[in-house]
């Protein structure tokens, strides 16, 4: 059992859990041997069961279910005055509609693309880094990442997030491609492996030398512990929070 230092007060809560995949079975392993209760687990089979009556003694939801599905997950829990951490990615483009419902419900929302500790300490480096290399135009950026085979989006939320803090400190760079590169496009090579748990890496290249950082996730445990700390970061909060929230990075 991965054992982090991050110092949290919580309480026992009643959880539940929206999408009961590997990723959702792991959670409930972790929230168990934490002390928490798995009060409600919601899947694609049952999807009606995630309701108001439903809700009414959960202490906050852990959504990692499917781009398709997610917006109104969060909706729902929202609505229903449900705290609720999601970890699903490829939704960002409803992300200012799901933001201001949340400001009108006075909800609670934790959203990371990746709840991995080490890769938010990644993304820390990745910003660092592209703020630096932003003045040195002989340096070409590229991304790559792999997940296994059953990942529905791509490029990753963790590539994405990766990229556009990237376009946000280098000034030649304007958007990412999985595509032909072009001069203000940052190449991404994704690859989907087996039951790989998640691999990312960024890469600055010049005709005489090369700098890359990367990061590699051995288990879904990592990233399963990550999102039961943010649900006990979050209970009894309202607003919108996130991994740097959290790490106080």
């Amino acid at each position: 059992m991965l054992h982090l230092t991050i110092k949290i007060n919580y309480r026992q809560m009643k959880i539940a859990i929206i999408g009961y995949g590997k990723m959702g079975k792991e959670i409930a392993t972790i929230a168990k041997s934490r002390g928490h209760e798995i009060s409600l687990i919601v899947d694609v089979d049952n999807a009606d069961e995630l309701n108001s009556k439903n809700l009414e003694l959960i202490d906050v939801a852990i959504e990692f279910s499917s781009p398709k599905s997610v917006k109104q997950n969060i909706i729902t829990c929202v609505e229903n005055n449900t705290p609720v951490v999601s970890g699903t990615t490829g939704w960002l483009g409803d992300w200012d509609e799901v933001i201001e419902l949340c400001q009108q419900h006075e909800g609670g929302l934790f959203y990371a693309s990746n709840y991995a500790v080490g890769v938010n300490i990644l993304f820390a480096i990745n910003a660092k880094l592209a703020s630096i290399m932003d003045v040195f135009p002989q340096f070409e950026v590229s991304m790559e990442e792999t997940h296994h085979i059953h990942k529905l989006d791509a490029p990753s939320g963790t590539a994405i997030t990766l990229a556009d803090e990237i376009i946000k400190n280098i000034e030649r760079k304007s958007t990412w491609t999985l595509a032909t590169p072009g001069e203000s496009k940052i190449p991404i090579a994704v690859k989907r492996v087996g039951e790989a748990k998640g691999f990312h890496s960024v890469t600055y290249e010049s005709s005489q030398e090369s700098i890359t950082i990367s990061h590699n996730s051995k288990t879904r445990e990592g990233l399963a512990t990550g999102a039961i700390l943010a649900a006990e970061f979050l209970a009894g909060k309202t607003g919108v929070y996130g991994m740097n929230d959290m790490l106080k990075l």
